[in-house]
């Protein structure tokens, strides 16, 4: 997996213009929840579609960005949780067991701009 750390809120702003072009995939991990760990694993074990982002956010210790990006995106806070960003928006948000590599694919490539 090819991880993009999302540790600045400036980092937002380009998701949300990359997202236009091509889907950015927010993970939202607790590095102290089990559930968490099952969930970043599965998805490392899958494999990466070249057509999108992959961003890792560390919400114990970017816990202020964890907050904005549930503000920006108009979506609960969970962890673990996986965003969907297209054109701007969050099409999609998905938590503990319910993260799956091709759920996130379906979800990304519906009405596809990819």
């Amino acid at each position: 997996m090819n991880w993009i750390n999302l540790t600045k809120e400036e980092q937002l702003h380009q998701i949300k213009v990359n997202s236009n072009t091509k889907p950015q995939i927010i993970f939202k991990h607790s590095t102290r929840c089990s559930i968490s760990s099952m969930a970043k694993n599965r998805l490392e074990r899958s494999t990466q579609p070249d057509e999108m982002d992959f961003y890792f956010l560390d919400l114990l210790q970017y816990r202020l960005l964890s907050n904005k990006i549930a503000e920006d995106f108009k979506v609960y806070h969970e962890s673990p949780q996986i965003l969907v960003i297209k054109n701007g928006e969050c099409i999609y948000d998905e938590s503990h067991s319910g993260i799956d590599m091709d759920e996130i694919i379906e979800q990304a490539m519906d009405g596809s701009i990819i």
